[in-house]
Parts: structure tokens; sequence; C-alpha cells
């Protein structure tokens, strides 16, 4: 049994909870915020998590009280958090965009969290594009420029989210780089305001001078299958198609409605994949 921590107890944070509790080896040990009044403390306590408003101070007067923590606050306070979790020698599994420890995509280096005491999951736009690019970036040669545009509904981006957009964009970036070898690249974050709310919907661009692209297109499939063991709602919109040396391709990512609307895929699946490469640890 891993016990749990999470600090930050706004829209990720909660849904973060209602889906650990719903696995066996995860025993959420405290759910740390500010307000004993906010909704997600207030749904901890009705279901029988413990919880406490002295956010990070708590951490400080109980060292070690669990084995992993989830940071699901900003990109700043995480920064500062990670120190103090550092001088404890608990695990984080960071889930803003602070770019302190290692990123880790699930599918691809799970195995970072065996290592390293603090894992960054990039962001939404990261998670749902770098196992495909990672994957391209193996069929092809002389890739020469990656781009990614993720389209989120405006709703499903609050206040952190806002703040945190250049951090986004730097952390997604990097990572692009990490998984791909390619150093020319952009990453676009567009927040649409349509009602009904759009689900996130990541297209990817990459322009190559070679590829082996039917041989790529049979394990694009296979990916996804993989992908959606633990993101359940992972699809390919927009099957790969090449034009004029530029390969592209989309998916759509909906949330599973556990606390954030099911519209929010880019929230729930940055949830999905910490919870999938915390299982490592069971393993």
């Amino acid at each position: 049994m891993i016990k749990i921590g999470i600090i930050g107890t706004g829209n990720i944070g909660t849904d973060l909870l209602l889906k650990i509790l719903r696995e066996p080896n995860l025993k959420p040990v405290i759910f740390a915020g500010r307000r004993m009044t906010s909704d997600g403390i207030q749904i901890a306590i009705q279901k029988e998590v413990p919880v406490t408003d002295k956010g990070i101070k708590y951490f400080i007067d109980n060292p070690k009280c669990c084995d992993v923590v989830y940071d699901c606050t900003s990109a700043e306070d995480a920064k500062k958090h990670a120190i103090i979790f550092a001088q404890q020698g608990i695990k984080v599994i960071d889930l803003t965009p602070a770019k302190v420890g290692d990123l880790c995509v699930p599918s691809i280096n799970p195995e970072i969290i065996d290592v390293n005491n603090n894992v960054n999951m990039i962001t939404c736009g990261g998670q749902a594009s770098m196992p495909l690019l990672n994957l391209i970036s193996k069929h092809c040669t002389g890739l020469d420029y990656v781009e990614i545009v993720s389209q989120i509904a405006s709703k499903s981006a609050g206040m952190a989210t806002r703040l945190n957009i250049d951090n986004y964009i730097h952390t997604t970036e990097r990572a692009i780089r990490e998984f791909t070898g390619c150093n020319n690249c952009k990453v676009i974050l567009n927040l649409n305001p349509a009602e009904p709310c759009v689900d996130m919907q990541t297209t990817m661009f990459l322009k190559f001078k070679d590829i082996n692209f039917e041989p790529l297109v049979e394990e694009i499939y296979k990916k996804i299958k993989e992908l959606k063991t633990y993101i359940p709602y992972y699809e390919l919109v927009l099957p790969p198609v090449i034009n004029h040396d530029v390969l592209v391709l989309s998916i759509k990512v909906k949330g599973t409605g556990d606390y954030l609307p099911e519209y929010a895929g880019n929230l729930d699946i940055i949830n999905c994949a910490s919870i999938e490469v915390t299982k490592r640890m069971i393993k």
C-alpha cells in the first residue's frame, strides 16, 4: 500500500483524489489546501479523507507523512515545495509545469520514478502528444520541425492554468526536444470560449526528410490502444496524413467525469498519467 498526499485542492487535486480512491493499492492520507470551505476539501471530508488547510506547512510539521505527494498547486509554488519534499525524501509527482524534476510520460519512461524523487508530468498537451511524437521520431529521419496545437475549453482553464501559460509552453517544448531529439519546435495553446464547451484536441505537425509511413501507421494504432488502458477516452480524430513532407495527425481527449466535466480532458489526462506512473512503484 502506497501512502499518498495531495497538495492543492482545486479542480485537478479534487479530481485526482476521486480517481485515487478507486485504486486499491493507493491510500490518500492527507489532502492539503488553504481553505477548509473549498469544494475539494468538503468532498474529501465526505469521503473520510484526512484534510488540512495549512498547505505546505502541514508537510513541514509532519515530515514523511506519505510515500508520494502529488503537487497540484502552481509552477512557482511547486518549485518551493520541491525543496521541502527533497529534504524529507518524499517522492514528488509534479502536475504543474515547474520543470523541477525529470519529465515523465508513462508510456515512454515510467521507470524514471524508480530513480528520481521528483518527476514532472509536463502538461496536458505534453501527455497527449508526446507518446505519438516519440514514436514518430523513431520512424523518420531528418526531423526538422515539430509543432503541436492544443485547443481546450476556456471553462476548463482555471486561474492556475492561465497564470502558468508561459511555463506550459516552455515545459512542453522542452519535452518535445527531449523525447524527439528535434530542437526546432513550437507549442500553441488555444482557450476556446465556445458553448457548448469543446473537448480537448491536440494536432501535431512534423516536417521530415524521410519516413517509414506504413509501418508507422500500424504502430500508431497500437500505441493508441496502449494509451487507452489508462486514458479511456483518448481518440485519434485525424489519422496520420502526409502533405508536402509534413505529417499531420490529431487526437481528442475527453474526461471520465469524476469531478471535472467530461469536456475537461486536458485536466483529466494529466491525472490519469500521474496515477499510471505511481503504479510503477507498486509493480
